[in-house]
C-alpha cells in the first residue's frame, strides 16, 4: 500500500472497504484495497501497478447491475466514479467514464441534443453502459458511441473508434478484452428540448410503472432469451414473490430480485440459482444472467 502511495500520490485509498456501499443491491464482503483514481493518468498507473507486482485488479463502476458476493475481493479494486466530467463539443458529447449514463442523458437533454432519451432510465455508469452495450426501450449504447479511450490489462492507453468496439446485444469488445473504459464519446442530433424532453418523461413514467424502484435491486437479472420474455418465463413458472432469505423474485416485475431484508449476496446468487432451475424444468429454456457476480464466497 505504501509504495502505490509513494508512486501514485493523488490516489485514493482505502482499506478493508466494505463494498456493499457502492452496489445497487447493498451486498457484498470487503475490499482488501480500495482506490479511486482522480486522472486518466492516475488509472493507467495503477493497473501498470497491479500487473507489474502481479496483484489482482477489479475494476467497480456503478455497481448498478453488479452483485460482489459476501466474502469480498482480494488484491485492489479500483473505483472510477471521480472520472465523471461530462462536456459537449458541437453535437457531441464526451463523457468520463465514472458519470451515470442518467446525468449524460439529462445533460444531453440541456443541450438540446437527441438521441440518449432511452438511456433516461438506466441506473449504471458510462463505463458499465459500454461494457455490456446497455439498452432500453429499444434503444443502445452502440446507437449512439463513436468512440472510446480504454486501458489494457497492463495500462496501455488505447483510443478505439466504433467498429472497433464489436457491440451486440449485451457485449462488446471491451468486456471480450477486459478493457477498461476511461473516457466515451457520444455523436446526438440537435432536436427541440420540449420534444426531447416529453420523450424522457414518457420512458420515466413506464419505468416508474414497471419496475420495483422502492428496492434495492440490481436491475433486470436475466437476458431476454430469443423469442421469449426472462420476466414472462419466471411468472409463469410460478415464481413471482418467490424469497430466499432477505432476496425476492419481485411481484412487481418477475424480471427483477429484490432485496427487501437485509439480503446477502449468498441470498441473491441462490434464488438465481433456483429460478435458472425452475424455469428450465418448465420450459426447457436455460435463463442466462445479465447481472455480473464476481468476488469470493464467504
Amino acid at each position: 500500500m505504501e509504495q502505490l502511495k509513494q508512486e501514485i500520490p493523488t490516489l485514493i485509498m482505502k482499506t478493508e472497504e466494505d463494498l456493499a456501499a457502492y452496489t445497487f443491491t447493498k451486498t457484498g464482503g470487503k475490499a482488501d484495497l480500495f482506490v479511486m483514481p482522480t486522472s486518466h493518468d492516475s488509472a493507467a498507473k495503477t493497473i501498470a501497478f497491479a500487473h507489474k507486482h502481479q496483484i489482482p485488479l477489479t475494476i467497480l463502476g456503478n455497481g448498478s447491475n453488479l452483485i460482489i458476493k459476501d466474502g469480498g475481493i482480494r488484491g485492489i479494486v479500483m473505483y472510477l466514479d471521480a472520472l465523471h466530467a461530462i462536456k459537449r463539443e458541437g453535437t457531441r458529447i464526451i463523457s468520463g467514464c465514472g458519470a451515470k449514463i442518467i446525468d449524460v442523458s439529462r445533460f444531453a437533454l440541456e443541450e438540446s441534443l437527441s438521441g440518449l432519451e432511452f438511456a433516461c432510465g438506466i441506473p449504471g455508469s458510462v463505463g458499465g453502459a459500454l461494457y455490456m452495450n446497455a439498452g432500453a426501450y429499444g434503444g443502445e449504447i452502440s446507437d449512439v458511441l463513436i468512440e472510446a479511450t480504454v486501458l489494457t490489462a497492463t495500462g496501455e492507453l488505447l483510443h478505439l473508434q466504433k467498429d472497433q468496439l464489436e457491440a451486440r446485444y449485451r457485449k462488446s469488445s471491451i468486456a471480450d478484452k477486459h478493457y477498461i473504459v476511461l473516457e466515451a464519446v457520444f455523436e446526438l442530433e440537435l432536436a427541440d428540448k420540449t420534444q426531447i424532453r416529453l420523450k424522457m418523461d414518457e420512458l420515466t413514467e413506464m419505468r416508474e410503472s414497471k419496475q420495483p424502484l422502492e428496492y434495492p435491486s440490481c436491475g433486470s437479472v436475466f437476458k431476454r432469451p430469443p423469442g421469449h420474455f426472462a420476466g414472462k418465463l419466471i411468472q409463469e413458472a410460478g415464481l413471482q414473490g418467490y424469497q430466499i432469505g432477505g432476496a425476492q423474485v419481485s411481484t412487481k416485475h418477475a424480471g427483477f430480485i429484490v432485496n427487501i431484508d437485509q439480503a446477502t449476496a449468498t441470498d441473491y446468487m441462490e434464488l438465481i440459482e433456483h429460478v435458472q432451475k425452475t424455469v428450465f424444468e418448465q420450459s426447457g429454456i436455460l435463463l442466462e444472467t445479465e447481472v455480473k457476480i464476481i468476488g469470493e464466497d464467504k
